[in-house]
């Protein structure tokens, strides 16, 4: 996925040395590299420094000193960006809303002499092994309205006079993050990306030409929107439960291959691949049909009120948009065995990535 990634001329947002050293295997460019995260060990930073990555976006004060060491040591200068919470609360899932003032990422957006924000900027601008070139927010992910972006905008954009007129800092690049919402079904057109990148640009401009500021260098992280309709993923029918209330779908997968239901309620859109245009299923007792996983838990729901047609074991069926937050989140729970990434393209198949043996799930332990 890096290498393609890499041959679509997009960069890379990093948040551990592993999915560093990921794309750096694939032989992504460095340079095209920026790593985040609210908790960085010292042997990622040094990690990342010494891969020549292009930006390290500091989520904490603390980690100016470590950069500048490590840097000084592999005898270059690192660029940097700080995380600034703007203080908007997004319109998401709690779980995944990172801008507020009480979130765990970033710093507030706080211009007052002796905040964590301005002793930040003081601390990188007196070393000499590192360059900071501007600031970054995440306001949270699934957003479908543009309000939020808006408003963080206008809330960074004055910021920006604010330290631009107090310590004389000049913001050459402004990373604004991502969370455009992904649709769940094919069938409802996707939001175009310039109803968020109009919108977050007239805001960036406006502000920056009415409070006489350059307009910096603006950086987007569209990752899920980019990703999310391009994966599918398919399971087959187990059995079908019928009770008073429920129809049970359960399906060979569910929570070890797609923990993003359970954990924020994340919705998907079904099909039964054989019969993709045919009439939705009412079963016989009325009421719902619900499919289901196969681990041991009772909040293992894949789509807990699904439309679907009518299926039976042995049918495969589809669930669309899965091409964000699903594989990287996969886990051995129950020690079940990741399925396969297959890409397709022109008719054409390959394995990106093999189903799991059970050799695998004992890889690494000891007796």
């Amino acid at each position: 996925m890096a290498g393609l990634i890499h041959e679509e001329g997009i960069g890379l947002d990093v948040v551990s040395e592993g999915e560093l050293y990921t794309a750096l295997s694939a032989g992504f460019p460095p340079e095209h590299i920026e790593m985040n995260g609210n908790a960085k060990s010292r042997r990622e930073i040094e990690y990342a420094v010494r891969s020549g990555v292009g930006r390290i976006i500091v989520d904490h004060p603390d980690e100016l000193g470590t950069i500048e060491e490590c840097a000084k040591k592999a005898g270059t200068v690192q660029r940097v960006m700080i995380r600034v919470a703007p203080g908007v609360d997004a319109h998401t899932h709690k779980y995944i809303a990172t801008g507020s003032t009480d979130s765990k990422f970033g710093v507030p957006a706080d211009s007052r002499e002796g905040s964590m924000l301005t002793e930040a900027i003081k601390s990188a601008r007196e070393y000499e092994h590192v360059d900071i070139t501007g600031l970054h927010f995440h306001v949270g992910s699934q957003l479908f309205d543009t309000d939020d972006y808006t408003k963080s905008v206008a809330v960074i954009v004055r910021l920006m006079k604010e330290l631009k007129d107090s310590l004389g800092f000049i913001t050459q690049e402004l990373n604004m993050g991502g969370g455009f919402g992904a649709v769940i079904n094919p069938a409802i057109p996707a939001m175009k990306s310039q109803h968020y990148t109009d919108a977050m640009m007239t805001a960036l401009v406006d502000g920056c030409k009415s409070n006489c500021l350059e307009i910096p260098r603006a950086i987007l992280e569209p990752g899920r929107w980019i990703i999310s309709e391009a994966g599918i993923t398919l399971y087959t029918v187990e059995n079908v439960r019928t009770l008073p209330e429920v129809t049970y779908v359960a399906v060979d997968g569910g929570m070890a291959d797609n923990p993003r239901v359970a954990l924020y309620q994340a919705e998907y859109n079904a099909v039964k691949v054989d019969d993709v245009n045919g009439e939705i299923w009412h079963p016989t007792n009325g009421g719902r049909v619900s499919i289901v996983g196969k681990c041991c838990e009772s909040g293992d729901i894949l789509i807990d009120d699904a439309e679907i047609q009518n299926v039976n074991a042995g049918d495969i069926i589809a669930l669309y948009n899965t091409g964000a937050y699903t594989f990287s989140m996969s886990s051995n729970y129950n020690c079940l065995m990741r399925p396969a990434v297959v890409f397709v393209e022109d008719g054409e198949a390959r394995i990106a990535a093999r189903r799991q043996t059970m050799e695998d799930i004992v890889r690494g332990q000891a007796v």
